[in-house]
C-alpha cells in the first residue's frame, strides 16, 4: 500500500527536496504541499494524506497549532515534526499536541523514508536522544506545570505498566518483546490497551502521559 504524505514548511527549497527524496520510494508517494498550517489543515482535509512532514515555525499559522486542529478535527494524518530538535523549544508541545514523532530537518534521504513508514504503521518516532532530552525537559519544567495526569493509570496492569515505561523509552515493539522474552504479537495486544484504557491516540501520546505520571524519570 502506497503511503501519502503531505509536506508542510514555509522554504520551497525544503518542500521540493523532500519531495524528490520521497517520490524516488516505490512505497510513497508525495500528493501535496503547504507553505503554513492554515494551508496544512486545508490540504488535510482535501488530500486525506497518511503523513504529514509539518515544520514548527512558519508563518499565519504555525506548526504546533496546525497540529493541534489536525488531532482535534480527528483526521486520520498522522503528524510527524520537521525540526532542529537542539534549537526548537516548541518540540515538547508538538508532541503533546498530537504530533507522532519528529525529524530533525538534515536527516537523510534513509531516515526521512524510513520515519513516514514508522509513523505511518503508527509506532513513535522517538529516537533514544529525543527521549532523554523529553525527560529532562519534564524535569525541568516541575511537577507543578505538568499536565493533570487522568486517574486511569491505575487502571494498567502491572505488566501493562511495565510496557508503557518501554514504551516511553522509546523501544520498539521487537525490542520490547526480547525485553520481556514474550511473542511480538502479545506487545501489541499489550500496548492496544494501553490505548484504550488511556484514551490516547497513539504510541508517541503514551510515552508523553507515561512523563506526565511521573512513571519515567531522569536517569530511569
Amino acid at each position: 500500500m502506497t503511503i501519502r504524505v503531505l509536506i508542510v514548511d514555509d522554504q520551497m527549497m525544503v518542500r521540493e527536496g523532500f519531495s524528490v527524496l520521497l517520490n524516488a520510494q516505490p512505497d510513497i508517494e508525495v500528493v501535496g504541499e503547504a507553505v503554513d498550517g492554515r494551508q496544512a489543515i486545508e490540504k488535510v482535509a482535501e488530500l486525506r494524506p497518511d503523513v504529514v512532514l509539518m515544520d514548527i515555525r512558519m508563518p499565519e499559522l504555525n506548526g504546533l497549532e496546525a497540529t493541534r486542529e489536525i488531532v482535534a478535527a480527528d483526521a486520520a494524518a498522522k503528524v510527524l515534526v520537521l525540526t532542529t530538535f537542539d534549537l526548537d523549544e516548541y518540540v515538547y508541545q508538538a508532541l503533546r499536541a498530537g504530533a507522532s514523532g519528529f525529524l530533525l530537518k538534515d536527516a537523510s534521504a534513509r531516515q526521512l523514508a524510513d520515519g513516514v513508514r514508522v509513523v505511518a504503521a503508527g509506532e513513535a518516532l522517538l529516537a533514544p536522544t529525543v527521549t532523554k532530552r523529553l525527560i529532562q525537559e519534564f524535569s525541568r519544567l516541575g511537577a507543578a506545570q505538568r499536565a493533570p495526569v487522568p486517574e486511569r493509570v491505575g487502571d494498567l496492569t502491572e505488566r501493562e505498566t511495565e510496557v508503557l515505561v518501554l514504551v516511553a523509552q522509546g523501544r520498539s515493539n521487537s525490542e520490547i518483546a526480547g525485553h520481556l522474552v514474550v511473542a511480538e504479537s502479545t506487545v501489541k495486544t499489550h500496548v492496544s490497551r494501553i490505548l484504550v484504557k488511556l484514551g490516547l491516540r497513539d504510541r508517541t501520546q503514551a510515552a508523553v502521559f507515561a512523563y506526565e505520571a511521573g512513571l519515567v524519570t531522569p536517569g530511569g
